[in-house]
């Protein structure tokens, strides 16, 4: 048997030396839902600060009954692409209440939100075209602009002078689309949407925004970035995820009706991928019912969120330009980040590194997120604990 591909994965020894050191920090098994608290395998309890469910409700009973009374009308899967036997009407009413929410004219889901980024920025990125990507741009929209025929051309994080020389050296009339995140998802920044969208009037380019991490969170009634800044009308494509504040899994993109069916007759990852689960879709859409008619679970996220970047900069953290519950602490040395995570779970906390190449080796960091059913003792609780690891290891003065 050939063994030259087990060669060349057995080069690298990361996760190895990682784990031989006891500061592995990935796939750590938990048997208990999304909550504030969680059970792990080994029975131990831990405070959760490292999952996207900003808004609570990847464990909440509604959620559930729905996904159940689902499967049990539709089945466990849909065998099938959408564009052939995958389609429910599910999905099409799941598609409709979302367009309708984010303020555009339709809306197509796929079966993750990688895919949705995969497949949108593949199949619209046209030959003789070029694709603008922030440098902080989640990994799903990069790998899709790989598959375009049009040319990638990256500018620094949110620095609207970078991307304008970049706009002004190309052809006036070459297709261009501008692809940003809304809310970073490492750092918790939010995209600068009105000088991104002067830029892209100027210089006749289309704007997508990825708001996996904006929806639920910003907006009206958590409808994102684009509502956040009541620019709704001039963002062309809005992309969310529902594997956050969703509580579900898949993703879908909303625009102007002739781009919408343009992909779903052209996006690869759409039309050969099997379609959402029954169960899927319906939780999704319950979470959308919820996101709008209870604000209050919105307005005690940023409760927690203001308290917690509060707390964390009072005692000496580096928290970066954070806008939202995602909050980075900030440490700039991969052996340490990835050293603060078992000491967090021993001490009852549980944190996620942030190492390259998800983020420059310079800006390695921990992140530290939100819910809504978090409550400000839990907060106090995990940074008193973080606090005094990163005394402990000289990272803050104390």
């Amino acid at each position: 048997m050939n063994k030259i591909l087990n060669e060349l994965c057995a080069k690298d020894k990361r996760a190895e030396e990682a784990k031989a050191a006891g500061i592995y920090p990935y796939y750590r098994p938990i048997s208990s839902g999304q909550d504030p608290i969680v059970t792990m395998a080994d029975g131990s309890k831990v405070l959760m600060f490292g999952s996207n469910s900003y808004l609570g409700l990847s464990d909440d009973p509604r959620l559930k009954e729905a996904a159940i009374k689902a499967i049990e009308k539709y089945g466990t899967s849909c065998s099938g692409s959408r564009f052939l036997n995958g389609t429910l009407d599910l999905h099409e009413e799941l598609e409709a209440k979302l367009a309708k929410f984010v303020g555009k004219e339709e809306a197509v889901t796929y079966s993750t939100g990688f895919q949705v980024n995969l497949g949108v920025v593949g199949c619209l990125g046209f030959r003789g075209g070029f694709i603008f990507l922030d440098s902080l741009d989640h990994a799903c929209i990069i790998d899709g602009s790989r598959l375009s025929f049009s040319e990638v051309r990256k500018f620094r994080h949110n620095d609207m002078a970078d991307l304008e020389k970049k706009l002004w050296l190309t052809p006036r009339n070459a297709p261009k689309l501008i692809v940003v995140d809304g809310v970073y998802s490492m750092e918790g920044d939010i995209a600068p949407l009105p000088d991104l969208i002067k830029l892209a009037k100027k210089y006749k380019a289309s704007v997508m925004v990825d708001d996996a991490h904006g929806l639920g969170v910003i907006g009206e009634n958590g409808s994102g970035t684009a509502s956040h800044f009541g620019l709704t009308k001039e963002t062309d494509l809005i992309m969310g995820t529902f594997s956050k504040s969703f509580g579900s899994l898949g993703g879908f993109i909303a625009g102007d009706r002739e781009v919408i069916e343009y992909l779903k007759h052209n996006s690869r990852s759409l039309i050969f991928s099997a379609s959402m689960t029954p169960a899927s879709v319906a939780a999704a859409s319950c979470a959308l019912d919820i996101m709008i008619n209870e604000p209050e679970r919105r307005e005690h996220l940023w409760e927690v969120t203001r308290h917690a970047q509060e707390a964390f900069k009072a005692n000496g953290f580096d928290t970066g330009h954070t806008q939202s519950p995602i909050i980075p602490l900030f440490v700039r040395d991969t052996m340490k980040a990835m050293a603060i995570v078992p000491k967090a779970y021993q001490a009852g906390v549980f944190i996620t590194p942030v190492i390259a190449p998800a983020v420059p080796e310079k800006d390695v960091l921990i992140r530290f997120a939100l819910m809504a059913t978090h409550t400000i003792e839990q907060v106090d609780q995990a940074v008193e604990v973080l606090t005094k690891i990163f005394r402990e290891m000289g990272i803050l003065e104390g």
